[in-house]
């Protein structure tokens, strides 16, 4: 099944956001670094998953693997939502504090 990637990836990223409690600088502290690291091995494995991704389409006449290709969208969609959290455009931490979308 096609997602409509426009309308879903806005409201994923960018969508209403539960309100959470304020923390103190030393927590946030504490998870801007340990997201920071989640966010370095993310980029390890979109890597990862672009090389293994463009061989299979390299194999199969251009035909991409739907669930790589929507796996990467899901990691795309998180490492926004770090990187939102981290520059302080929300509060709301990425998962694992919080459900995947």
């Amino acid at each position: 099944m096609q997602r409509n990637d426009d309308a879903n990836l806005d409201g994923r990223v960018n969508g209403d956001q539960p309100e959470p409690h304020k923390e103190n600088m030393a927590m946030r502290l504490f998870h801007v670094i340990i997201i920071a690291v989640m966010l370095s091995l993310s980029q390890t494995v979109l890597t990862f998953l672009t090389v293994v991704q463009f061989v299979i389409m390299l194999v199969n006449n251009g035909e991409r693997n739907e669930r790589l290709a929507d796996f990467g969208t899901d990691l795309g969609i998180w490492m926004a939502k770090a990187a939102r959290y981290q520059s302080a455009a929300s509060e709301v931490k990425p998962w694992p504090w919080t459900e995947l979308d």
